[in-house]
């Protein structure tokens, strides 16, 4: 008697269960849930220049410094908050995620007149 039964038990729960689900997850990505489409991205520092000196990203996205210069350590300081980065060597990198849109001009710490900005948008 059990295999008679009709089919809709079985396509109602699914339809409960899955459904739902599914709407959630379009929706996480349509609205652009932070991290869902998170990247990456870095800046070379090379003969005293941070290159590129402007980077546009999108909130969420995280920014690697990456010290290719031969011999000299170099920090990252963000102007407007003047936080600062640990001194990082040749060879050394050094990231930070950018939760919030908006500029965010810097400069290194032992050589300021090295200057770069990293414009966040949505």
């Amino acid at each position: 008697m059990i295999d008679r039964l009709p089919p809709w038990p079985r396509r109602t729960a699914v339809s409960v269960l899955v459904r739902p689900l599914a709407a959630a997850c379009a929706l996480a990505l349509a609205l652009g849930a932070p991290g869902a489409l998170a990247a990456e991205h870095e800046v070379s520092i090379a003969d005293y220049k941070f290159q590129p000196a402007v980077l546009e990203i999108r909130r969420g996205d995280t920014v690697t410094w990456i010290n290719n210069e031969k011999r000299t350590s170099h920090s990252v300081v963000f102007d407007a908050s003047g936080e600062e980065s640990e001194r990082f060597f040749p060879g050394e990198r050094w990231s930070y995620t950018f939760e919030k849109t908006g500029q965010y001009t810097y400069h290194c710490g032992p050589h300021p007149e090295m200057s770069g900005k990293v414009v966040v948008t949505e």
